[in-house]
């Protein structure tokens, strides 16, 4: 796990390094409804709950509809039998639609901080959705994470537990 996140904070700051137009920070916040869903033996349970989420964000404008946007997000979801607390790293493209909205691409890894023994700490999945700049500096979203990894450690074939979230919030460019 170690070696993942070396990797992707290297490719997060290798970012910088890109001829980019434009370069905008912000910080956004909003509310995650998130499901877990556990896949046994033919059977699926899932179970949801509402959390939040806040974080930072790096927007570099690699052409006038293309932008690239690394994100760095705390993430709490309290499910009856399983908190997750922890750390979501999106690293998304957005494709301008119109001067106001712009659609939204990538992969999500996300690292999991405080696992219990039979549960794996590192997760990742795909991100869609929209955001839509309400002002110069404001902006709205809405996203979907579609989780891939199967968060159960040693799991036997047809056993998985999959974490995924719809992403409701706002945020502010500097």
């Amino acid at each position: 796990m170690k070696k993942i996140l070396f990797f992707t904070v290297l490719t997060v700051l290798g970012l910088f390094n890109l001829p980019a137009q434009e370069v905008n920070f912000g910080l956004k916040g909003g509310v995650d409804f998130a499901s877990l869903r556990l896949e046994a033996e033919g059977e699926n349970i899932s179970t949801s709950e509402t959390g939040f989420y806040i974080g930072a964000l790096v927007e570099i404008q690699l052409s006038d509809n293309f932008a690239l946007q690394p994100e760095l997000l705390y993430v709490v979801i309290d499910f009856e039998d399983m908190n997750f607390d922890y750390i979501s790293i999106p690293i998304v493209v957005k494709y301008s639609v119109s001067n106001e909205l712009d659609l939204i691409v990538g992969p999500n890894l996300g690292f999991i901080l405080d696992t219990e023994e039979g549960e794996k700490s590192f997760n990742f999945g795909l991100e869609g959705g929209a955001s839509y700049d309400i002002t110069e500096n404001f902006f709205i979203e809405a996203r979907y994470n579609l989780g891939l990894a199967n968060l159960l450690e040693d799991a036997p074939s047809g056993y998985a537990i999959k974490l995924n979230g719809f992403f409701a919030g706002i945020g502010y460019k500097f």
